[in-house]
């Protein structure tokens, strides 16, 4: 029989991996939702749709060859993972330590993360720091704020791309660090699609911000949602995400989605209040040596 570690397979090739692993990948949207809309950017708009080094993808088979999980990375962002097992994470720091990757950090649900984490330290001999805990939510009843604060959504148009780039920087830097997307290319590319919403003011100003990816596997996954500092407080970021989740419902998603950092606890119970309920917990690991 095989071992453990030879059931990993890597590639660098978008169609062998979902080949083999996309069936895998639809069998769960929630929990996998980023691999989803990743490899859909990936195939809508090739390689780089997120940066200039080609993507990275690798999936786990038992010895009767069905998938169990699977793994990707665009740099420069961190590996994401799907749930394994502590003994395959394990092996899949092996695999790719023996490949010679160069890890910035693992993303995953939270205990597979952990002990990926802890393979790489101990194989690699670099540090691994726990610097985001995350919460993954999934819509149940959509309860919209009432009332809700004065002004309406409305779609981003072309003449907005220079605010949604501002702001989608803001949110990486509130978030802890730069954007290591470009932020006129986000802006372009989620525009042509209908992915960002403003809640405007009666006026017409924009106030707050949310984005929706495109939907894969039946899912649609809100993010980003950012209101600037000097607007909060008003109720802006609760309206426009509640806009943007019955849209979501409206264009036939089955399931609604965002994650939340908790370590802030008012997005947390906003998202709860306007009907969302937890799915499980992630977390993301970054290297130094």
């Amino acid at each position: 029989m095989a071992s453990v570690a030879s059931d990993w397979h890597l590639t660098r090739d978008l169609e062998v991996f979902l080949d083999r692993a996309g069936g895998f990948l639809r069998s769960e949207p929630a929990l996998h939702t980023v691999q989803l809309t990743v490899t859909d950017a990936l195939g809508s708009r090739g390689p780089a749709a997120y940066g200039p080094e080609p993507p990275h993808f690798a999936w786990l088979t038992d010895r009767d060859g069905a998938v169990r999980a699977t793994a990707l990375r665009t740099p420069p962002y961190e590996l994401n993972l799907t749930p394994t097992t502590p003994e395959a994470a394990d092996a899949l720091a092996a695999r790719l330590s023996e490949a010679g990757s160069a890890l910035p950090g693992v993303n995953g649900p939270a205990d597979t993360a952990a002990a990926v984490a802890t393979a790489w330290e101990r194989r690699t001999g670099t540090t691994a720091q726990l610097t985001t805990n995350q919460r993954l939510y999934r819509l149940g009843t959509l309860a919209p704020p009432a009332p809700a604060p004065p002004g309406r959504a409305r779609l981003a148009t072309g003449d907005d791309r220079a605010l949604a780039a501002r702001w989608h920087a803001e949110f990486a830097a509130a978030a802890g660090g730069p954007a290591m997307r470009d932020s006129d290319r986000w802006a372009e590319g989620r525009i042509a699609h209908g992915g960002i919403t403003f809640w405007v003011t009666p006026d017409g100003t924009p106030v707050s911000m949310a984005g929706a990816l495109p939907k894969v596997a039946g899912q649609i996954r809100i993010a980003p949602v950012y209101t600037p500092p000097a607007l909060r407080g008003h109720g802006y970021a609760t309206a426009v995400t509640a806009a943007v989740s019955r849209a979501a419902q409206a264009a036939g998603a089955d399931e609604v989605l965002l994650f939340t950092d908790l370590a802030n606890p008012t997005s947390n119970a906003l998202y709860q209040r306007i009907g969302y309920r937890p799915v499980r917990d992630f977390a993301v690991h970054t290297f130094r040596m």
